[in-house]
């Protein structure tokens, strides 16, 4: 499986991304907003784009689409349930179903609620784990639940998806967000040193050329992966003072985003 990562230097920050075959050259994009850095990273790897996957229904993840379908005749993929507000989509899929590149890459389907409530990550069965998480898991943050979302699905998604996950499953986000969500670590625990290591790293950094994380390095500095810290919890019962003595994790996660909704 080879892994393109597209940084498309926009306001919002977005990732892009081109999956491909190395035995066939076939392509899948996933959220190709900027078609034109997609396509033509595609024409410069003597790629073929066949399909693109939206990992949600917002614009600035589909956006790209009916270009990159112009020029390709790429077929469209989303949630089953995100037909009616994604133009265009030729497969709806749901969890645990199968997309194939090519000869030998799948990607197995994850329904991943809380971002939206029609959210896809896609995970890669290969000897080094990938993750594809659109909105619902960034780089040491988690995703919003502003438009069209819910914090109890998503925190959900986190505690019976995500965290069983391999611990060496490589995480691939939609958006580059890493160096404000260690910064907002470090304003709940001021005391994690994996983030605090890892911030002067990506300060000022080119998304270009950033890091790709593990999961297992998401559990030490991803806060909304830190939920039973009591330096997490202790900080929170600062904002919180009627949190109970040992709130449950949703509890915890569900402020926490709160809190991260108005830093």
């Amino acid at each position: 499986m080879l892994v393109e990562r597209i940084w498309t230097a926009n306001a919002l920050r977005n990732f892009n991304y081109l999956i491909a075959c190395p035995d066939t050259g076939e392509a899948l994009a996933i959220d190709p907003l900027d078609h034109e850095k997609t396509l033509a990273t595609a024409r410069v790897k003597g790629w073929q784009i066949t399909q693109i996957l939206n990992t949600h229904e917002h614009h600035d993840h589909t956006g790209g689409n009916a270009a990159v379908v112009a020029a390709t005749g790429a077929k469209v993929i989303a949630h089953h349930r995100a037909a009616g507000r994604i133009p265009g989509v030729d497969r709806g899929v749901k969890a645990g179903d199968v997309i194939k590149v090519g000869k030998h890459v799948e990607l197995e389907c994850m329904d991943t609620p809380g971002h939206t409530l029609c959210h896809i990550c896609l995970r890669s069965h290969t000897e080094q784990p990938a993750l594809f998480s659109g909105d619902t898991l960034f780089n040491a943050g988690a995703g919003n639940v502003h438009n069209g979302g819910d914090v109890n699905d998503l925190y959900a998604t986190f505690a019976d998806q995500l965290a069983r996950l391999p611990g060496n499953t490589r995480v691939y986000p939609g958006h580059d967000y890493i160096e404000n969500n260690l910064k907002f670590t470090l304003s709940r625990e001021p005391g994690n040193e994996a983030a605090a290591a890892l911030l002067p790293q990506v300060s000022g950094h080119d998304p270009a050329q950033a890091k790709v994380t593990t999961l297992d390095e998401e559990k030490r500095f991803n806060t909304f992966m830190r939920l039973d810290s009591p330096g997490v919890i202790a900080r929170l019962r600062e904002d919180f003072p009627d949190l109970p003595e040992k709130p449950d994790a949703k509890t915890v996660f569900s402020k926490l985003r709160e809190l991260r909704n108005k830093w």
